[in-house]
Formats: C-alpha cells, structure tokens, sequence
C-alpha cells in the first residue's frame, strides 16, 4: 500500500530567523533521511517552494487565487510517498523523519500527515 506524507511547518517562525540559522537546522536534516532513504520504502520525497496557487471551479469557471486555499500558520513544505503494509508500518517508516527527529525543527512546529493513496499511477 502507498502512503503520502505531508510535512508540515510554520512558516513564520522560520523566517524570522537568519538564513544561517536555518542552514544549521536544515543541516541536521541528512542523516535521518538517509535512515529514511534506507528503509528502501520511500518511492518520492520532495520539498516544496513557498509560491502557491490553489484552483477552485465557481460559478462554471476555473479561478486561480494566490497563494495556499486553507487559512493557517502551517505550510506543507514537503512531501514523500512511501510503502508499507499499513499504517501502523507507515507511521514507523514517516517517524525516521526528520520533521519529527531534529529537535532543533520543534520550534518551527514541524510535523507530518500520513494518508492511505486510494489511486497512484507512477513510474513503478
């Protein structure tokens, strides 16, 4: 079964910080997700940029608006699909990340969603 997990951050509390200071956190990153990476059950993983666009169809039209759909202090600054048997085994494949392994991230409100993909058309 294949899993999406979104990594979760506030957005605000990291950029109020100096770009070395979150060079050093992001630097702390690597050997959790080499863990990761060698569990072999991680099939994308990727960070994503802060420009956001949401489309919504209204009034028999497509409307683009800037910037992310939902009202919060959360952003979804990454995410990964893995493969597991269940949830239960997704949680402790996602638990090697290190959204939820550097303790320098807390702050920042790191975290991760994990959610079952009911339909994935991909590379393998």
């Amino acid at each position: 079964m294949k899993f999406l997990c979104l990594g979760y951050l506030n957005a605000e509390k990291m950029d109020a910080l100096p770009k070395e200071a979150i060079a050093e956190v992001m630097g702390q990153c690597a050997p959790h997700l080499e863990e990761l990476y060698g569990t072999d059950q991680v099939l994308v993983d990727a960070g994503l940029g802060k420009d956001v666009r949401s489309l919504r169809r209204a009034n028999g039209k497509v409307k683009v608006l800037d910037g992310p759909f939902t009202e919060t202090k959360e952003m979804i600054g990454s995410v990964f699909i893995i493969e597991a048997e269940n949830m239960e085994e997704a949680a402790r494949v996602a638990a090697l990340h290190p959204a939820v392994q550097v303790d320098d991230g807390e702050p920042f409100e790191w975290g991760i969603e994990i959610r079952p993909i009911h339909y994935y058309k991909g590379g393998d």
